[in-house]
């Protein structure tokens, strides 16, 4: 009958209306998926089957088929609003029920779970406190606690040392009191004439050498002079002369003559030694003898090392020669080498020509990696090593001072954390040591303070002293392990302000157990810089990171989600924690998953089990956080198909129509 078939049509068309307006109605909605109305022809059957000119049955709506092809990405400002980009369905569990969605409009609600739009709550994997992701599907919550402070135990710097720069501390050996010119602190009662003269020389930290040889007779002044003339040495000399108030005793008009110029004693009324030596020494800076002064020392009436007495001192190092006639007694004291007589009296029995002389004392200052030697060639002090009476002294000009960038290359700071959350200030000074005989190539001085103050292991008492490490480098710039010291800062007392203990855990000295590595969890202020990565080339000095794993407290800022699903909180100490991952869900026939409302599907006998991992993995898309996957309905292919579904409606009415007009004619016959 044409009334069925147009009847079944009319149905057909009507369901056809329905899916193609709930596709125009859900054209904004996130997530949704189109469907389409798929149909299929009806035929009587038989036994014996269908005869060849059947007219059929009419139309039957086979099947309505939602499809999963992906809709547009579009931006938003919401961290927590996710889209998928490939395959997969969120995991949400609705009441303890599980439901799949590709809607990814989430926030967190007041108990800090993440949940819809509609409050199913998102499942992922939990992380632990380390940040480890593990492999069991839960809701995912966020902790909106404040974020406990973490101390210190490592500092992990990636730094660039550059090769070029100069060694600026200056360090060698310092020679003083040896027998060169004049046979320096000499005091004898006459003059000599054949002092040696002396071949000088030095060989430096490549094998080159230099020398030089000054005549006899020179003064320490003089030798000084020349000396100062070869690379790598700094000759100084000064010459000292003393005459103690307790073997003081010139009378009135006795006369002392210093370096040809006369002084005498002008007579005054009971004048007492005190009075004498002061007006000695007046007259002597008052005279024009050049580059010698004279200084009172000691306490008038004191003894010992207390005894008045007066210096005569020649700054450059000349000799300083003495003549005496008078009644009176005057004792001319040097102590500058003891291989020589160290006083003279001189009293009105010694002849007026009788002279003492004092010689002045030889500071040699040689470049440490140098070898130095002194050889004396006349015969007054024949085939002596002259180096062998220097009294050799390590030195140090322009030593690294924390408060003098001139003393150190180069220089970087970063914050540290104690126990309670303070933040300090750890700096770290670079220092480039000179490579000598016996110096390591490439080597380098590294200096530690916090907040200022050392932070180096006691070595008497309890006063910290300053942290030095070693670095040495290989020829091809990169770090020698092997040679260089691991750095463990063991005497760090975390201080307030004033400059008090704060409170927070203190250290653990070397000694007391203080090692590497540093305990998990920490239980003192120990910590650790990792030097490893740090270079020497030739380029200029550069921070490329400054890692350290501590902080203070934080509170909970916002919450970001990366490709890989993983959800990250952020704090605003600037920390970030990872809280979990995103679980994504595939199946084997997505197609058969049944639609249950609020853009959601549960999974059916048909669907398969569900496929369940973290994006981007296997078959699964990835995450796209702040965004949204929009609807994939096309309006203008459904407003065609609103077009056709309207016309085969209407068809199908005017069939019936027909029909009855056909069933009238009949029954007006």
């Amino acid at each position: 009958m044409p009334f069925n078939i147009a009847l079944s049509g009319l149905r057909a068309s009507s369901t056809d209306l329905e899916v193609t307006g709930n596709n125009i109605a859900n054209a904004s909605t996130v997530g949704f998926k189109q469907s389409r109305t798929e149909f299929g022809d009806i035929y009587s059957n038989s036994f014996l089957g269908n005869t060849g000119n059947s007219a059929g049955g009419g139309v039957t709506v086979q099947n309505i088929r939602q499809l999963f092809d992906g809709g547009n990405i579009s931006g938003t400002q919401r961290g927590l609003d996710l889209a998928i980009d490939g395959n997969g369905f969120y995991v949400l569990s609705d009441g303890g029920e599980t439901k799949y969605s590709r809607a990814g409009q989430f926030g967190v609600d007041k108990d800090g779970f993440v949940v819809n739009n509609t409050g199913m709550n998102l499942q992922g994997f939990e992380a632990d406190a380390e940040g480890n992701v593990g492999g069991i599907l839960t809701d995912i919550q966020v902790d909106n606690s404040s974020l406990s402070p973490r101390r210190t135990t490592l500092v992990n710097p990636t730094l660039n040392l550059d090769s070029s720069e100069l060694v600026l501390e200056e360090r060698g050996t310092q020679l003083a009191a040896g027998d060169a010119g004049t046979a320096a602190g000499l005091i004898s009662p006459q003059i000599l004439n054949n002092y040696p003269s002396v071949d000088w020389n030095i060989v430096y930290g490549d094998g080159t050498s230099a020398g030089i040889t000054t005549p006899a007779g020179a003064s320490a002044g003089a030798v000084a002079a020349s000396l100062s003339s070869l690379s790598g040495v700094d000759a100084s000399a000064s010459t000292d002369a003393t005459i103690p108030q307790s073997t003081f005793n010139m009378a009135d008009g006795d006369v002392l003559s210093v370096n040809g110029v006369p002084f005498t004693i002008d007579g005054v009324a009971n004048p007492t030694n005190e009075d004498k030596l002061s007006q000695l020494a007046l007259d002597i800076n008052s005279s024009a003898l050049g580059g010698i002064t004279a200084v009172l020392t000691g306490t008038p009436g004191g003894t010992g090392a207390n005894e008045l007495t007066l210096d005569i001192i020649h700054n450059q190092g000349g000799d300083l020669q003495f003549q005496y006639s008078g009644a009176g007694t005057a004792q001319i004291d040097s102590n500058a080498n003891p291989n020589y007589a160290s006083s003279l009296v001189m009293d009105g029995t010694v002849p007026a020509t009788t002279q003492a002389v004092v010689a002045g004392v030889l500071t040699v200052v040689r470049q440490e990696g140098t070898t130095f030697s002194a050889v004396d060639t006349g015969t007054a002090i024949a085939n002596t090593d002259i180096i062998e009476s220097f009294s050799g002294q390590p030195f140090s000009n322009n030593v690294f001072d924390p408060l003098d960038s001139g003393t150190y290359n180069h220089a970087t700071s970063t914050s540290v954390y104690d126990s309670l959350g303070n933040s300090h200030v750890q700096t770290l000074y670079f220092v480039k040591q000179t490579s000598g005989t016996s110096a390591q190539p490439n080597t380098w001085q590294m200096h530690v303070q916090i907040d200022g103050e050392d932070v180096g292991d006691p070595v008497i008492g309890t006063q910290p002293t300053r942290a030095s490490y070693t670095l040495v480098f290989n020829d091809d710039g990169s770090l020698n392990s092997n040679l260089s010291d691991q750095v463990l800062i063991s005497n760090w007392v975390p201080l307030d302000a004033d400059g008090n203990s704060n409170g927070a855990a203190g250290p653990i000295n070397v000694v007391d157990g203080g090692t590497l590595p540093v305990p998990d969890p920490a239980t003192s202020s120990n910590f650790e810089i990792n030097i490893d990565d740090t270079t020497q080339y030739g380029s200029p000095f550069s921070i490329n990171d400054m890692q350290q794993n501590g902080f203070t407290t934080g509170r909970l800022a916002g919450l970001d989600v990366d490709e890989s699903g993983i959800l990250f909180a952020r704090y605003t100490n600037g920390e970030s924690r990872v809280l979990s991952q995103v679980a994504l869900a595939n199946f084997n026939n997505e197609e058969g998953l049944s639609p249950t409302g609020d853009t959601a599907w549960v999974q059916t006998f048909a669907s398969g089990n569900p496929i369940v991992g973290a994006p981007g993995t296997g078959s699964l898309g990835s995450i796209s956080s702040s965004s949204l996957e929009e609807s994939n309905v096309d309006l203008s292919d459904q407003l065609v198909n609103l077009i056709i579904a309207q016309r085969n409606y209407q068809a199908n009415a005017k069939t019936i129509e027909t029909a009855d007009q056909v069933t009238q004619t009949i029954l007006n016959i």
